[in-house]
């Protein structure tokens, strides 16, 4: 899931010359929320679980694949449902609970004491239902899936309280963090899992719609709903989010691992860890919303340091010029989940490199896609060309001139920098959409 910067990197390639902004999309968390939880609950955990709940580890695996876009999903229905407040002040409370420092008030099962209000809050009577679809789901038994619910849903509620904490964020910042990840947790939802029969629904869209409306009204309200750093801009405490992850999950298998014989506490090797790591970060600088003004007038609202921002400045700028390394990276740009289709928020960023293009009609651009090392090659280069052309298209269709823009192209992985290997906040960094400046 770098800083802003006001000076634009040259470098010998184009896919060597983004420094990507971060999103927590928290858009944000460039941390993706739901791929850090579901590869941290995975290997020795599932095995420790397995044993200590008397199940198998492949079920334990399955009910953890659906548990985990469970919770997120209730945690966006109650955010879209009006209680944002509530779920965004339950998500503080779990951070300062002490559920990540003092893992020893867990039970050998795992539970800790807070869960049974935690899953009250987001499920309400519902929660009994949604224990026995995971538990059908997994083909495991109904108590096992409680337990499961009462590890994961107090750890992911602090985790997103801590991040919520650590970068400031207000209600309207705290559901952009959210909503940066709403369409993957949705679509990751198993579909033999049966939740929306368990929430008493039809279907799931009600929820999707429901968290949209949440935002638009937050929007109206006058909240800076882009106070939480959008998905490929990197706060300075977002690398602290998965170790704390990490920890977390070092501490759950401990309390898993007491039924099978272990017996020294972790806990203050927790707290300590997480403090030496509070103690060395520094605190992020806030975005700051400004107006960017164009030669023709026009007026664009954006972020000190973001596309908008450094695109103009450079144009204005006599002293550059355009080139084939010169690249601006897109941060307020994203598709659904493993597609090229773009999402309605990102719209307002197309409109406007739109209205930055028209404003200087001798500019001639080009969009560059990019993805990270995971997977495989041909499907990515295939992806990052469609995601290419879907992002020239749309600044087509939403008033560019053709002429201004070069033909569209995906590099695929072959700029990519970061190990396949590292964590997903890590590779973050290789998946862009960018603007070349070929002319000015």
């Amino acid at each position: 899931m770098l800083q802003f910067g006001m000076s634009v990197s040259k470098r010998e390639s184009p896919g060597t010359i983004f420094n990507s902004v971060f999103h927590l999309k928290i858009k944000t968390m460039s941390f993706n929320l739901l791929s850090t939880i579901q590869g941290l609950f995975s290997g020795d955990f599932i095995k420790k679980a397995g044993s200590q709940l008397d199940e198998t580890e492949a079920s334990v695996k399955e009910a953890v694949r659906g548990m985990v876009p469970t919770i997120l999903t209730g945690i966006l229905s109650r955010a879209g449902s009006g209680d944002v407040d509530q779920v965004f002040q339950m998500a503080k409370t779990a951070a300062r609970s002490g559920v990540l420092h003092n893992i020893h008030s867990t039970t050998a099962e795992g539970i800790s004491a807070h869960s049974p209000d935690m899953l009250g809050n987001l499920f309400g009577d519902k929660t009994n239902a949604v224990a026995t679809a995971i538990a059908q789901f997994a083909g495991i038994k109904d108590s096992s899936a409680a337990s499961l619910l009462g590890t994961v849903t107090p750890v992911s509620l602090a985790v997103i309280g801590k991040q919520a904490l650590e970068s400031n964020l207000t209600t309207s910042g705290f559901l952009n963090m959210l909503n940066a990840e709403k369409s993957a947790i949705l679509n990751s939802l198993p579909s033999g899992l049966g939740l929306a029969s368990a929430l008493g629904l039809t279907n799931l869209n009600s929820i999707g719609t429901q968290f949209d409306n949440a935002v638009t009204a937050t929007a109206s309200r006058g909240f800076d709903y882009k106070s939480a750093p959008v998905s490929d801009k990197k706060p300075g405490g977002a690398w602290l989010l998965p170790l704390i992850l990490i920890v977390a999950a070092a501490a759950l298998l401990f309390y898993l691992m007491r039924g099978c014989g272990g017996n020294k506490p972790i806990e203050n090797v927790t707290e300590n860890i997480i403090d030496s790591l509070d103690a060395g970060r520094q605190p992020e600088p806030p975005v700051e919303n400004i107006k960017v003004q164009l030669p023709d007038g026009n007026m664009l609202d954006a972020y000190r340091g973001g596309i908008e921002d450094k695109l103009v400045t450079f144009l204005n700028d006599p002293a550059t010029a355009g080139g084939k390394d010169v690249w601006f990276d897109f941060d307020n740009l994203n598709f659904e989940s493993g597609s090229a289709e773009i999402t309605t928020e990102s719209m307002r960023q197309i409109r406007n490199i739109v209205a930055i293009l028209r404003a200087y009609p001798t500019v001639v651009a080009k969009i560059g896609g990019y993805t990270d090392r995971t997977g495989d090659s041909i499907a990515n280069l295939r992806l990052s060309q469609a995601r290419a052309d879907a992002v020239n298209t749309a600044l087509k269709n939403n008033g560019a001139v053709p002429a201004q823009l070069e033909e569209p192209e995906g590099y695929g992985s072959q700029f990519a920098t970061v190990p396949a290997s590292a964590l997903d906040n890590e590779r973050q960094k290789d998946r862009r959409i960018a603007v070349g400046i070929r002319k000015k």
